[in-house]
């Protein structure tokens, strides 16, 4: 018969599991940099990614992110949320298949004034049969799967 020690210890077990997996982190960052050191505000200022420069850079969210001028570093202090990237810079049809994965900076694309990173031109060819639904699939698995 089960004591209440025992009890105890199994729900103890149930409570700490989800605790104990090894979580993703919440930015992708390629060596401690997010998107590679690229310069998220470029994105959406300069029609595409442009390399940061690391005295142009901040600490965000355990993540460093370069900036291509001090302008644009002042852009994403002032409102990080609007620059960063959908998904914490993890591939975002990976996301809405419900898994992680890196991305290539220089493939991404803006929908209603957020910012999309990708894995590769295939994955991005998957991505544009139906990138409304990816982002409705995507966001209903963020951020649980950083936990999976």
């Amino acid at each position: 018969m089960p004591t209440r020690r025992t009890i105890l210890a199994g729900l103890g077990a149930f409570v700490l599991a989800p605790a104990a997996r090894a979580a993703s982190p919440m930015i992708f960052s390629d060596q401690g940099a997010a998107i590679s050191g690229f310069d998220t505000v470029s994105y959406f200022t300069s029609g595409g990614p442009i390399a940061g420069h690391p005295e142009n850079a901040l600490m965000w969210k355990h993540a460093i992110w370069r900036f291509a001028s001090h302008a644009n570093r002042e852009a994403f202090e002032a409102n990080p949320r609007a620059y960063a990237p959908q998904f914490g810079g993890y591939c975002a049809y990976a996301v809405s298949q419900g898994f992680l994965t890196t991305t290539d900076p220089k493939i991404w694309h803006i929908v209603n004034d957020k910012l999309y990173l990708i894995h590769s031109n295939a994955v991005d060819r998957e991505w544009m049969r139906d990138p409304e639904a990816n982002i409705v699939r995507a966001e209903a698995n963020w951020p649980s799967v950083l936990y999976g």
